[in-house]
């Protein structure tokens, strides 16, 4: 039986998808960076190439600005910098990628945030000429809260320094200093001279860095491996909807429709419906293209079960065995989104997976100092980029697991009630702690 009225596709996974990220400061070159990466792919077509070359040819420049490839917006291509974060799509004979190019600049930090959010590898670059700044370490800070397991160094514009050898040694040094303090073993993070404006160990090894002997950066891309950062977790499955047709053709049909945030689902698995705590069976996987006997993370199905139990949406049908138990208060750490302070007693809406309910901001418990990687007790507000831990009362209960357990059913958006605005990205947990900050 095919199901009714659910026409998602699905959604393809795999060992075969890298996710990965660029974060840096500003005029790092970012943009020139991913422009470089979908020109040595051959992931652009013929046609862009010329208009870039054109436009290059026209400011005056000896070489194509490959960043003109991915600088979308009007603002962007004025100023020359990024605003917005945009998921670009390439390949190689070896694996596929998705690549989420975020700002640089600290008033975009919350679009940093957003696109490193779901990121197994992140590209860090450094301008070779201003070394290690403020926003290498916030960028580096946040990589690690967020739990995105690898990182590279990119140290671009390697090409301008007058001694790159002594220059690369030495942003290598701070940087893995940096990293592990946030708890980054040295096998998760890969220092690279670049040079993405000339291609230098992008997709070709350079001749100008005798210093380096690692891979270049896409064969970096091509061999990182590609597994889970969380430990496994039975099935977690937000409902989104719950399709009834009551036609001739489908009289008692009753599917709840979604898409699997982790572990699997078998046909015959026993499952536990949250916040409810009713359990059951599947006995049918549906997807548009027919039935399946099992469907992994990322797949959209509907599922019908043994039992006519009250399921709506916003509940979560997980895997009866680990199921994680519904809480009302608990402890997060958030990235604060919002131009306002955040404030104990502020309320709000916090959305969960796809259950949105009232929440009440408890006490500021802790406050991240990101440049000097220390903690500050009890601050009074939570400003714009920053980042704390908090205490939270939702109006509703909502089944949520550790962050550090499994992040998609591990973090939360906070919203303004009044305009819809995202204000907060939460984590559940003291993530914080597991950082070893003083």
């Amino acid at each position: 039986m095919s199901t009714p009225t659910l026409d998602s596709p699905a959604t393809a996974t795999g060992a075969d998808l890298l996710r990965i990220a660029t974060a840096g400061s500003v005029d790092d070159g970012k943009s020139t960076l991913v422009g470089r990466l979908l020109f040595d792919t051959k992931s652009v077509l013929a046609d862009q190439i010329d208009a870039v070359t054109k436009a290059s040819v026209d400011r005056g420049m000896d070489t194509p600005d490959l960043s003109l490839l991915v600088d979308g917006l009007r603002a962007e291509r004025e100023q020359g910098i990024t605003i917005d974060v945009a998921y670009r799509y390439f390949a190689t004979p070896a694996r596929s990628f998705v690549l989420a190019d975020t700002p640089g600049h600290v008033q975009y930090t919350r679009n940093t945030v957003s696109g490193a959010s779901t990121a197994q590898l992140v590209i860090l670059l450094v301008d070779a000429r201003n070394g290690i700044v403020a926003q290498t370490r916030r960028h580096a800070a946040v990589m690690a809260l967020l739990g995105v397991p690898r990182l590279v160094l990119a140290v671009n514009k390697i090409d301008l320094v007058d001694d790159p050898a002594a220059v690369f040694a030495e942003i290598t040094e701070q940087f893995g200093e940096i990293t592990r303090s946030l708890g980054y073993a040295d096998d998760q993070v890969l220092p690279i001279p670049v040079s993405a404006l000339h291609g230098d160990n992008i997709a070709r090894r350079s001749e100008n860095t005798p210093y380096y002997s690692g891979p270049t950066l896409i064969e970096h891309l091509e061999s990182v491996p590609n597994q889970p950062d969380r430990r496994e977790v039975g099935l977690r499955f937000p409902v989104q909807y719950v399709i009834r047709p009551r036609t001739p053709e489908y009289p008692d049909y009753r599917g709840y429709a979604g898409q699997i945030a982790a572990g699997r689902v078998s046909v015959g698995d026993e499952i536990v419906v949250q916040p409810s705590g009713q359990r059951s069976r599947v006995v049918t996987i549906d997807t548009p293209d027919g039935e399946l006997a099992t469907a992994h993370t990322g797949r959209s199905v509907t599922l019908l079960l043994a039992d006519d139990i009250d399921v709506s949406r916003g509940d979560l049908i997980a895997a009866a065995v680990d199921a994680p138990e519904p809480v009302q208060q608990f402890t997060a750490t958030v990235c604060w989104l919002g131009d306002k302070p955040l404030r104990a007693g502020a309320r709000l809406l916090l959305k969960h997976g796809t259950k949105t309910t009232p929440v009440i901001i408890g006490g500021l418990e802790m406050l991240f100092d990101e440049q000097d990687l220390a903690l500050v007790d009890a601050p009074e507000s939570v400003e714009l980029n920053r980042i704390g831990r908090i205490s939270l009362t939702t109006a509703e209960p909502i089944a949520a697991d550790d962050y550090r357990v499994n992040r998609e059913t591990g973090s939360f958006l906070l919203i303004d009630p009044a305009g819809g605005n995202t204000l907060g990205a939460g984590l559940v947990g003291d993530v914080l702690t597991s950082l070893n900050l003083s």
